[in-house]
This record gives C-alpha cells, structure tokens and sequence, in this order.
C-alpha cells in the first residue's frame, strides 16, 4: 500500500501527460528501431532549434563542465537537457530508499504511482530551473527583457522538458530500445568527440589561426609549416584546443571500458528438474549509474555556487563553496579558482596536478568515494540487492548450484556486494584516469559513451536473437 507522501500526490499525477504501455509482443523490433530513430531525430532537432526572445547567452554558463553529460546544448530548446529528470530520479530514489516515502516494489500499482510521481516532480523541477535560469540573467536582464518575454523562454524550456520527458518513457516502456536519458547522453557525448576532431572551425589562441578539430589541424599545421617536427610538436601538444594527444587518450580509454565490460563471475544455478545454467554478476554491476548520479550531484552544486558566486562574490561562506573566475580559454566561461568546488573539478593538465597536489588528491577521493558508495546503495534503491535477486529466483524456480535454499541470499551477497563496491570503484578510477590523460569529452562522458553504447549493443543481439530480425532483410 503507497506511504501518506504518495497517496497525497496521487490526484496530481493525472495531470502529467503519459505513454500508454504496449501489450506482450504489440511492438516488433523494427519498429522499436524506428521509433528509437525517431526520439533521437525529435532530441538532435531540439538541440538546433535556438529559444526565441533572448537577448544574449554569451553569460557565465553554471553548467559549462557538465553540459555534455546532461545533453543539454546552450541557447537552445535542450538547455536543460536531461537534469530534471536525472535530479528527480534522485531524490526520489533516495527518499525512497531511506523509507521516506514508503512504496511497495512487489505492488504494480504502488511501481506505477511512484514513476508517475517520479515524472510529476520532475516536471516540478523544469519548471523551478526554467524559472532560476530566466530570473538569473542567463538571457539578458529580465528588466530589459520584459515579464511576456521572460514567460515565454519559460514556457519553450518547460515543452522541450516535457519533450525529453515522454520521449525517455515512450523508449523506456517498450516502444523503442534503451532508455531515452541513455540513448541522449550517448548521442552527445559522441557528437562532442567529433566536433572536436574534425571541426573546421577556427581560432586564434595565440599561436596563430588554428583549426579546433584535432585532425583537421593536424593536416593543416604538416601542410603550411615549413617545420614538421615543430608542426607535429604543437598537432599533439598544443595548449587550450583539442590536440592528437587528447583523441588518441580518447581511444584507449574507450579500448579500457569496452574490456573491462567483459568482466564477469557466473553463480551456478539450476531449476528443480535438476538442468544447470549460470547468472551472470557483471563487475560494472550497477552499470552507469554511478557516474549518472555523481554528475548530478556535481551539476547542481556548480549551479548553486556559481548562481551564489555571481549575487554574493565577496561573502566569505559563498566563495568557501565556490569561487569562480571567467578563463578566456573557454569561451569566456566562469572555471573555479577556489573553495569546495574548484577541488571536485578534475585537473585540466598534469602540470596542475604537479602544482597543486592537494587538489588532485581530493579529487580522486571524491571521484572514488562517491561513484563507490553511489553503486553500493544503488542496487537496494533498483530492486537488485542479494535479497532481490533471491527472491526472483525463488519465484522462477531456481537455486543456486551446491548450497540450500535458505542459502541463496548469504551466497549472491558475497558476489554483489563487492562486484557493486568494487565496480563504483573501477568507474570513477576509469574517469579520473581519462580525466587525467586529458581525454576528449571528458572521462566521465567517455565512460557514460562507452557503457551506453555497449548496452545498446547487447540489447540490439539480445533482441535481434528473440526475433529472429536480419538487417540485411530491412
């Protein structure tokens, strides 16, 4: 039975708009493929559209470090990307875990309040962020701006939230692949990666006019240099633009996960007419998610500071939780310099970390610590803890291979508690250590880009199997 906080919002939650859920085999895979094509049209066509009515979005942008893991893209319909919906899943997971909110996972209509629940708070936060981001002067003084205009960019932000809302719900409840949160972030990071190697844009960071592709550069500096070794000097080096270097870290660190993917223990099970077969405990059991909720944390906390930072820059307690600097290098984005945040931000070079020690030995807590403790915790929150797991292989008939019944939940504890723990701890070890080659894109959006990718290869031949569905037959 749903706890008081459900059964109170329970008359809201008609009022978000839903998917209807598809029947036992109504959607084939071609036409999840479609409509999986689809989202990601509606979502890329999102990110060019640019709001109507603002003056301006040349300001400080909160969420400049973290804009390509919450495919967002500035000015646009898409600012605020994935983040509401991240930033809801969160919390309400949590205070569904610390039984704030009480809601039973075996009762379906309990499950279904609470996603919709989950989408109406949701809604609630594109809507408190479309606010915050008007009234903070991210498109102009809202004096100058007028009270029409303002609550019109709010109202384009709000659509393209609820936009990014039901296509995420639409893939998530069997009408395409994956889930649309997934299937964006994957989309922009990649895109980001490629821009940056092949963009024919160019700029002028002191040494010249440069192309901001690294490849494109690359060719361009051995094609006007008269000094090749000097040209491939500043091709693989160079300061403040994507470099050689950077796309080959790129590289690694994507050839890294997609091995570490492939790490995995199998617990013998077999069924009561005696047949065996495995489970598979994958050592990134929680997957991404880890990382998800870990740029979420750190996505509002930069959005809080520099919002505080940019009213409140002399106060002691604010520039103690952040103090931020405009760096010409990044367009003219506002980097942290000092306090809480500039330590959770990851070194931009290894001679960073040489100067300031201190900095990279938090970060690295930090990034260890958090993606740790998130995966641990993470696994009683999504009904995959050793109990969970336990009871569905009652309910299927199964046991495992050598131990009772009533030993199953001792037995999978020791495997998923320390693939969960360990895991989270592979994963922010693989993103500091991206972060620290200089890796395009960043090492948490080169992991996210990666484990994203690798599922929806795995869904796509599981699915692809079930079916019997050829793409040489299309």
């Amino acid at each position: 039975m749903a706890g008081p906080i459900l059964t109170a919002v329970k008359p809201l939650v008609g009022l978000v708009p839903e998917i209807k859920q598809p029947k036992e085999g109504e959607v084939q895979f071609r036409d999840r493929l479609l409509w999986t094509a689809v989202a990601l049209f509606i979502f890329l066509v999102c990110c060019q559209i640019p709001l109507f009515g603002i003056m301006s979005s040349d300001s400080a942008d909160p969420f400049y470090w973290l804009r390509v893991i919450m495919a967002s893209n500035r000015g646009t319909l898409m600012e605020l990307g994935i983040s509401p919906i991240v930033t809801s899943s969160m919390i309400m997971q949590l205070l569904a875990g610390t039984k704030f909110i009480v809601v039973d996972n075996n009762d379906k209509d309990d499950q279904k309040l609470f996603n919709s629940a989950q989408k109406l708070f949701g809604v609630i936060f594109t809507i408190g962020q479309a606010v915050v981001y008007v009234i903070s002067g991210m498109y102009g003084a809202p004096s100058e701006l007028g009270f029409g205009v303002c609550l019109l960019i709010v109202i384009q932000l709000v659509i393209a939230g609820l936009i990014v809302l039901l296509l995420d719900e639409l893939l998530q409840k069997g009408y395409g692949l994956g889930s649309g949160i997934s299937l964006f972030i994957a989309t922009n990071i990649c895109e980001t990666i490629l821009w940056k190697s092949i963009s024919p844009t160019t700029i002028n960071a002191g040494n010249g006019t440069e192309f901001e592709g690294a490849l494109v550069a690359l060719f361009h500096l051995l094609a006007t240099r008269s000094d090749k070794v000097r040209a491939l000097r500043i091709a693989f080096y160079r300061a403040h633009l994507p470099n050689v270097s950077s796309l080959l870290a790129t590289v690694v660190v994507f050839a890294i996960v997609i091995y570490f993917q492939g790490f995995r223990i199998t617990v013998p099970i077999r069924n009561i007419r005696g047949e065996k077969n495995g489970y598979p405990i994958k050592l990134f059991y929680t997957s991404n998610i880890p990382i998800i909720l870990q740029s979420a944390l750190v996505s509002n906390l930069y959005f809080i500071s520099q919002a505080l930072h940019s009213r409140f820059s002399t106060n002691f307690l604010v520039r103690l939780l952040g103090d931020w600097r405009v760096n010409e290098y990044t367009g003219g984005q506002s980097v942290p310099v000092g306090g809480l945040c500039y330590y959770l931000s990851p070194p931009t070079s290894f001679r960073h970390i040489a100067a300031d020690p201190l900095h990279t030995v938090l970060y690295i807590v930090f990034m260890l610590g958090t993606c740790a403790l998130f995966s641990r915790y993470w696994i009683h929150l999504s009904n995959s803890a050793p109990e969970d797991v336990a009871r569905q292989l009652k309910e299927q008939g199964l046991t495992i291979s050598g131990a009772r019944p009533h030993e199953t939940k001792a037995r999978l504890s020791r495997y998923i508690f320390t693939a969960a723990a360990f895991g989270g701890l592979c994963i922010g070890a693989l993103s500091v250590f991206a972060d620290f080659l200089g890796a395009i894109g960043s090492g948490t959006g080169i992991l996210l880009a990666v484990t994203i990718i690798y599922q929806y290869y795995e869904t796509i031949a599981k699915e692809q199997e079930k079916s019997g569905f050829n793409f040489m037959n299309w």
